[in-house]
């Protein structure tokens, strides 16, 4: 095949043959590539698994990240050590694909693999690596560590999708009428379109497209200007020059504000995520308009197809003996990582995903004493288990995890996992009955964990936030702590209502539903595998995408 003039490697659906490139910084298409760290790649890997299900004409367009995110290991004492093992991929095709572009001021030479469509059933998907001889050290380290925590490396990074992956789509002649940036990281694409296009900004006006996935402010990466311009992240414009193009007149650099303005159209990731983005933005001038696309999930990746035969043929029988033969497997993972022996009939409870101070990690335990009596009920038992990614140096993020860690010591029905990566989110997502949810409102854009533990047979119980609103409907298919009047709460009070909310539908609801209602906790499960499999599917996702955002 030609990589002068790429065409994707099979027959392009007529629907979707308008050219796209689809910018991220992660994506977890499956578990051996570990270029990911949490739900923005997840969400990428099933786009572009979608998108090779519906033949869309669609290229991705990622980083190598020679040492992934990390590798998350244990100390003496079971707590969080952070680790880097460099990887290698025998499955990424070399087809000699390498270009130069500028990183602070310095030309740095680009190689990009390719992942084969057929390798793993997604779209095709060009992956950039400065970690190559013919750079210096300093150059090669760009592609190390996903988010690294270094300012400048970030940025280098941030140019290297943007300009990089701007680059490598004329060096291959792929010619996308579409560029999607999942997130702002690759932004510095639009400086390179700009150029390209002799200055004429509605030439890149009308080929860039957004989508954003930070429901706050301060959640949005923002640099130095002189930082950026130092490190060639505005192709070579002056900073007046930048400072015009944006309509941002401080020193400060807001690389999704610059996208919401550089773009024709934007999209938050869930229908409250919208609203909330529109509020958000709404102070500003020149903004883009901002719909709402909800996120999902590939429902042929993630979800365990026996589950759904049963449950389609009225075979409780087989689905319930299925669901406890899921359980029964992951807790070998729980008694491997832990020595304890977690038993596949009882009512087991699931908070896994990244730890993030808003996603309120341990909040179930912070009230001991109901903690406490909760664990120890002999009518209803209940087993927990935890498992999740703090970022490398957020150091309340790793704390939280060890505390949990070193209070999980005290019980033999409390675990925490460590090596959250495709593979286990599957495992837990099965291992579940209740996958708990309790981000602060209205904090979560999306939070798609929830919607691949549907997948597996998990009830979601969640605070109402992200895609959550759109899916519960209370007792049918899961169960939601009702929405107060949180705007004017302030956290502390946010937490104590959402605490006692969570305890009062866990222990007057859920539990005894489970243990004396069993048909009807039956019935919700199904009901929760069928609404997300037509609502939260991930073709849905990207056939919205063609026709909402890329028309």
């Amino acid at each position: 095949m030609s990589f002068q003039h790429f065409k994707v490697p099979y027959q392009v659906d007529d629907r979707y043959s308008k050219p796209a490139a689809y910018f991220s910084m992660e994506f977890a298409v499956h578990q051996p590539l570990k270029i990911y760290s949490g739900g923005l790649g997840f969400l990428a890997g099933s786009h572009l698994r979608s998108a090779y299900e519906l033949r869309q004409n669609m290229i991705g367009i990622g980083i190598l990240w020679k040492y992934g995110y990390y590798d998350q290991a244990r100390n003496q004492d079971q707590t969080l050590q952070v680790t880097w093992m460099e990887k290698h991929y025998s499955f990424l095709e070399d087809h000699n694909i390498k270009f130069q572009i500028n990183v602070h001021e310095h030309p740095v030479w680009v190689k990009a693999l390719y992942l084969n469509p057929e390798t793993f059933g997604t779209a095709p998907l060009f992956l950039l690596t400065t970690d190559i001889p013919e750079n210096d050290y300093v150059s090669q380290t760009i592609t190390h560590r996903l988010y690294d925590a270094n300012v400048a490396t970030k940025v280098a990074q941030f140019i290297l999708l943007g300009v990089g992956g701007a680059k490598l789509i004329d060096e291959i002649g792929f010619n996308p009428e579409r560029y999607h940036l999942n997130e702002a990281h690759g932004l510095s694409a639009a400086f390179y379109l700009y150029n390209k296009f002799n200055k004429k900004m509605d030439e890149v006006k009308k080929r860039l497209v957004f989508t954003t996935h930070t429901p706050e402010e301060a959640g949005n990466e923002k640099h130095d200007i002189y930082l950026c311009h130092k490190m060639s992240y505005f192709c070579g414009l002056s900073v007046d020059e930048v400072k015009t193009l944006t309509g941002m007149p401080d020193d400060q650099f807001n690389h999704s504000l610059a996208a919401l303005r550089f773009a024709h159209i934007a999209n938050g990731v869930s229908q409250l995520h919208g609203e909330v983005s529109r509020a958000m933005w709404s102070k500003y001038s020149n903004i883009c308009p901002i719909i709402s696309i909800t996120n999902a999930q590939n429902w042929r990746y993630w979800a365990d197809k026996q589950l759904y035969r049963f449950s389609e043929e009225g075979n409780d029988w087989a689905f319930d003996d299925r669901k406890k033969h899921l359980k029964k497997r992951a807790f070998e993972i729980v008694a491997d990582q832990t020595g304890k022996i977690f038993d596949k009939n009882v009512f087991t409870i699931v908070w896994a995903r990244r730890f993030a101070g808003y996603k309120r990690a341990s909040f179930i335990s912070s009230d001991v004493a109901r903690f406490e009596k909760i664990l120890s009920n002999k009518k209803y038992p209940v087993q927990i288990i935890w498992a999740g990614k703090p970022y490398p140096v957020d150091y309340p993020a790793i704390s939280e995890f060890n505390q949990l860690v070193h209070m999980s010591k005290k019980y033999n029905n409390v675990a925490v996992l460590i090596g959250y990566e495709l593979g286990l989110s599957k495992r837990l997502k099965q291992a579940a009955d209740c996958w708990l949810n309790n981000p602060r409102v209205p904090r979560e854009a999306s939070g798609t964990s929830g919607m691949t533990a549907a997948m597996n047979g998990a009830v979601n119980f969640s605070t109402d936030d992200g895609w959550i609103p759109e899916f519960i409907n209370h007792g049918n298919n899961g169960f939601v702590v009702p929405k107060a009047d949180y705007a004017n709460m302030n956290v502390h009070q946010q937490d104590e209502y959402d605490l006692e909310k969570i305890y009062e539908i866990l222990e007057q609801q859920i539990l005894p539903l489970y243990y004396e209602g069993y048909d009807t906790w039956r019935q919700v499960m199904k009901n929760g595998m069928r609404d997300v499999r037509f609502q939260f599917e991930s073709n849905r996702m990207v056939h919205e995408y063609y026709e909402l955002l890329y028309k």
